[in-house]
């Protein structure tokens, strides 16, 4: 039964995104046919969580190993509202996927660690998760989808809904230091690069910058979690996001899996009881 959860809750989104479209109401969940292509995604995951998943070493689930470590890679701490620096010459106001990063985010996501508590500033609760990472390659361009995006993207079928939306922004990261591992959503480009889908997605190694060949960047919510310094070795693959644990990575965001799944089995509920109450 506890497998269903994720399904009921999928399943939730959808009712009442299409309660809101048939009344015409002004509900948060309107339809849009980009909010139904991510919930229908959503739903599949969920799907495919519920199935017998083969256990192995210890109560890894299998399909945790589908992807390989990255390993011994330079990293870097970045954050969002960052100012550019002689290192770091891009601001961070903005992502390579949203232009109003900093207000969606719901403000400076202040490094200092004075100025944090529980992986999160001190002065708000973020919009986003907390928990994010930078990698050196974007899928999308001037509008359009890039032509290999297609070819070297492992998940481009399941995920692409349409050109110039990304099917990377928002997809799960295992980043491992020593015996402890954070997850992360990837929610920007770069250290430095844009392009690098051969290291990204394939076998070479992160190309020389100003960083060291710094080939991932981390949030102060994972610098946190690891216990990682300004710069740092760290190891890192992808992950599919019914293999992500609870952890405090599952807490906050409007672009949390988790979060969505808990909301979508609230409605799922709501819905549900009204619909029984109605009946009684």
């Amino acid at each position: 039964m506890k497998a269903l959860l994720p399904i009921l809750g999928i399943v939730g989104l959808l009712v009442t995104a299409e309660w809101s479209a048939a009344s015409g109401s002004s509900a948060k969940f309107g339809r849009s046919e980009e909010f139904i292509a991510t919930a229908m995604r959503l739903r599949d995951d969920a799907i495919s969580q519920a199935q017998p998943q083969v256990v192995v070493n210890g109560g890894v689930r299998s399909s945790f190993n589908r992807y390989p470590w990255k390993r011994n890679i330079v990293t870097t701490v970045f954050w969002i509202g960052e100012r550019p620096t002689a290192n770091n010459p891009t601001p961070n106001h903005k992502s390579s996927w949203d232009a109003n990063w900093v207000r969606n985010f719901g403000g400076y996501d202040n490094p200092d660690p004075g100025e944090r508590a529980n992986f999160i500033p001190k002065r708000f609760v973020p919009r986003e998760n907390p928990f994010y990472v930078a990698l050196p390659y974007n899928d999308t361009t001037r509008g359009t989808t890039k032509p290999e995006a297609s070819k070297v993207i492992p998940w481009f079928k399941q995920a692409f809904v349409r050109p110039g939306q990304s099917v990377l922004k928002g997809r799960w990261v295992a980043i491992r230091r020593g015996n402890r591992i954070a997850y992360a959503q990837w929610e920007d480009c770069g250290p430095f690069r844009t392009d690098h889908y051969q290291y990204v997605f394939g076998h070479e190694r992160p190309r020389p910058n100003l960083n060291q060949g710094a080939g991932l960047d981390v949030s102060p919510a994972v610098r946190d979690y690891l216990g990682i310094g300004t710069k740092d070795v760290c190891d890192w693959k992808f992950v599919e996001a019914r293999d992500v644990p609870y952890g405090p990575w599952s807490k906050h965001g409007e672009n949390n899996t988790f979060v969505l799944q808990r909301r979508g089995s609230d409605l799922f509920a709501a819905d549900r009881n009204n619909a029984y109450g109605a009946k009684k």
